[in-house]
């Protein structure tokens, strides 16, 4: 191959390996701030290497470690069970409106698209789910919202009008039941979709902190994002009030809030690359087709 066919692959090369470096530095840049000194990184500000190693920001953050584990144990458990029964339900109605003999197939997709229009209001949800429902505290009021979510609901619909309708005719002929053709044909020909949406959902309840501040009281039910949220607050009060008294000692301010980072963001990179074969492909494919 002449270098002239390929200049234009080393560019896309080169352009990708940069991009990939952009993408990159900034966590670099993360994990070196939480791992400086705070005195440090106020006098000479950010850096790619550790300045002063110091680990009191993490000291700060796993201060109590049972209830940071607590918190973890929390977020998990509501990620992994939410992220399961949400994307069932979410291809089951994906399903239904991806079929072309559905006699009702316009007037469904017109009403999960009017949800992402318009909703309730939050003093109606919030009494819906407080005095109606009784979900206040309780672990289901952290799963239960985001069952049905209409982007994802439309993402999986676009991706499951792709297969032929052929295949779900011939699965008839040959006495399968919807149930049937739905979980041994549907399902494994709409891996790329389901973990597409699987990836976002569980994105969605890991990163969700709203639902805790509004209906969660207990601590044992306090999720790991919602217990960050409560110590950026309390670093905030804590530095506001060191500056009205010098007297009290330095709160490690920047340093804490990237280990914060570091430790919401670490399980959700390791669960990541196990999505990255489909997760292209299938944002792809329900991206393209309207």
């Amino acid at each position: 191959m002449t270098l002239r066919k390929k200049l234009p692959k080393m560019l896309i090369h080169l352009v990708l390996i940069l991009f990939g470096i952009a993408c990159i530095i900034p966590l670099i840049s993360i994990i070196s701030v939480s791992l400086s000194d705070e005195t440090t990184i106020l006098q000479e500000g950010y850096s790619f290497f550790p300045q002063g190693f110091n680990l009191s920001a993490y000291a700060y953050v796993l201060y109590k470690p049972a209830q940071l584990l607590n918190a973890l144990k929390v977020s998990l458990l509501v990620s992994a069970i939410g992220t399961i029964i949400s994307v069932l339900i979410s291809a089951g109605i994906s399903y239904v409106l991806s079929r072309e003999d559905y006699k009702y197939k316009n007037s469904l997709s017109f009403y999960v698209f009017f949800t992402m229009l318009f909703n309730g209001g939050l003093v109606p949800t919030y009494i819906l789910i407080s005095n109606y429902l009784h979900l206040k505290n309780t672990i289901w009021v952290l799963i239960l919202p985001y069952l049905a979510i209409p982007w994802f609901i439309l993402i999986l619909r676009t991706f499951m009008q792709k297969i032929p309708h052929t295949i779900i005719e011939s699965c008839m002929i040959d006495g399968a039941s919807e149930l049937r053709i739905f979980i041994q044909m549907i399902l494994p020909l709409a891996k790329p979709g389901l973990a597409t949406v699987g990836l976002f959902t569980i994105l969605q309840y890991w990163n969700d902190w709203w639902l805790s501040l509004m209906y969660i009281d207990k601590e044992s039910l306090v999720p790991l994002q919602y217990m960050l949220y409560r110590m950026i607050n309390n670093i905030e009060f804590l530095t506001r009030t060191a500056s009205i008294m010098p007297g009290m000692n330095t709160v490690p301010a920047e340093t804490a809030r990237m280990a914060m980072a570091i430790l919401a963001a670490g399980p959700m990179l390791l669960v990541f690359p196990f999505f990255q074969k489909y997760f292209v492909k299938g944002l792809t494919v329900g991206a393209v087709k309207g």
